[in-house]
């Protein structure tokens, strides 16, 4: 395979991939505008002791369906269509199940959860209702997780796109009409984020009503090694995105015994544009699933080499185009959500962005490194990458540096965290040794 079919299709499903997870990282980044301008600093800090509920539900779809899609595309680059189907079969049937306990969690646990995550008074009862909202959509956020996934890697990238893009924008068009002219509060923005999935799943039906999907649900058993299976080539996707719940949960707890609710509406600014971020790395990484897995199915080893060079490249380029628009629009940037204008808010705010957004140097690649991983099946080491960037090596960093930095602490914490998970990432793709094909020949991994 040539490096120019490559390089064309590394573009194409990169670039329709991150503009879509652009897109649906604006559910969330919509709310906080609008939920900051209508209920100000306690709404806005509200929404942050709630969002990483929402990380986890998205973190569950990511996992179920991208596990499902990649064993999916191996399996037909293998001309196994049977197994494929059934592979599609099990994934909709566990990411339902899974959907619907997460739904009867909200109905009953909503108030209990958001005691947990560090709201109290004003935010409780904020809180306590976007969480109970967000919940009871869980089948739909989780089954459109699922259906982009697999027809992205059906060959229809664009549509997994636009149906993304398509579901964000009606998002932020209900947020508006739900929080202004119908004054619904924060359970308006709840409810035009729970509806985007149900919008996104009408767009991707357009793919089975055309006839153009190569997978489709077949009758067979459930088979618990092919669940296990999935959710393992999975997890990667659902450690890179809970951790960013995780961050925020235990750093919000940090930062209410260091500056107050002041503090957890800064970082709730910061953390949101970050996540914004990390979608695009994210997006990324979804894009060469589909080509690593093929490359990985076929044996090909010189795709799969040029695919890991162009996403690590592009995520450097990225990352530094961020920070230098971060760090020379810091202000503006919080002045969009600083609605108020609580002067107390923006010195840790600013100072928050500038320091926090270093860490996407690393943050960039170990996304990308973990996805690779994942694709080629090695699910331990994608776990460990996975899990060190997002809770073991952070939490003990956090602690350690606020103690004796304060909130510069928090900042630093999330850079030097990245730092160790790049260096063991670095280790494993190191220690990949060649495989004999079957034709005598050395494949690289």
């Amino acid at each position: 395979m040539n490096k120019h079919y490559v390089l064309k299709n590394f573009f194409k499903y990169v670039s329709l991939n991150v503009i879509g997870m652009i897109g649906l990282s604006c559910y969330i980044l919509a709310d906080t505008f609008f939920v900051s301008n209508a209920l100000g600093s306690n709404g806005l800090a509200a929404l942050n002791f709630s969002i990483p509920i929402y990380c986890i539900i998205n973190g569950l779809g990511l996992m179920i369906g991208i596990g499902g899609a990649t064993k999916y595309s191996i399996l037909k680059s293998q001309n196994e269509d049977e197994k494929a189907n059934s592979i599609f079969s099990n994934t909709v049937i566990v990411g339902i199940v899974i959907g619907i306990i997460m739904s009867i969690v909200g109905i009953f646990l909503s108030t209990t959860i958001a005691k947990l995550l560090g709201a109290e008074g004003a935010t409780l009862t904020m809180s306590s209702t976007y969480l109970t909202t967000i919940l009871c959509f869980s089948p739909f956020f989780i089954l459109n997780n699922i259906m982009l996934a697999f027809i992205r890697n059906d060959g229809n990238p664009r549509l997994s796109m636009v149906a993304m893009l398509i579901g964000s924008f009606s998002n932020i068009v209900l947020d508006y009409i739900f929080i202004f002219p119908f004054s619904m509060g924060m359970f308006g923005a709840a409810f035009a984020t729970g509806l985007a999935p149900i919008i996104s799943l009408c767009i991707l039906s357009s793919h089975f009503i055309k006839q153009k999907n190569n997978f489709k649900l077949i009758k067979c058993k459930i088979n618990i090694k092919i669940i296990i299976n999935i959710l393992g080539l999975g997890l990667s996707a659902f450690i890179t995105e809970i951790s960013s719940g995780i961050v925020l949960i235990i750093f919000n707890l940090v930062i209410l015994d260091i500056t107050g609710v002041v503090g957890v509406a800064a970082y709730g600014i910061v953390a949101n544009v970050a996540l914004v971020v990390v979608s695009i790395f994210t997006g990324i990484s979804q894009g060469i699933q589909p080509l690593i897995s093929e490359g990985y199915g076929k044996n090909d080893s010189i795709l799969m080499k040029q695919v890991l060079k162009y996403a690590i490249t592009l995520s450097l380029c990225i990352a530094t185009i961020i920070y230098i628009l971060t760090f020379l629009l810091s202000y503006n940037i919080i002045a969009i959500f600083n609605s108020e204008n609580n002067v107390e808010l923006i010195p840790i705010a600013i100072n928050g962005l500038r320091i926090y957004f270093t860490g996407f140097f690393f943050a960039g690649p170990n996304i990308i490194i973990a996805a690779f991983l994942s694709a080629t099946t090695r699910m331990k080491s994608a776990f460990v990458v996975s899990i060190m960037r997002g809770c073991i090596a952070i939490i003990p960093i956090l602690l350690l540096l606020t103690a004796f930095l304060g909130m510069n602490g928090v900042w630093l914490s999330f850079t030097f965290a990245e730092i160790i998970t790049t260096i063991t990432a670095t280790i494993f793709l190191s220690k990949l040794k060649p495989k004999v094909q079957n034709n005598g020949e050395i494949m690289n991994y």
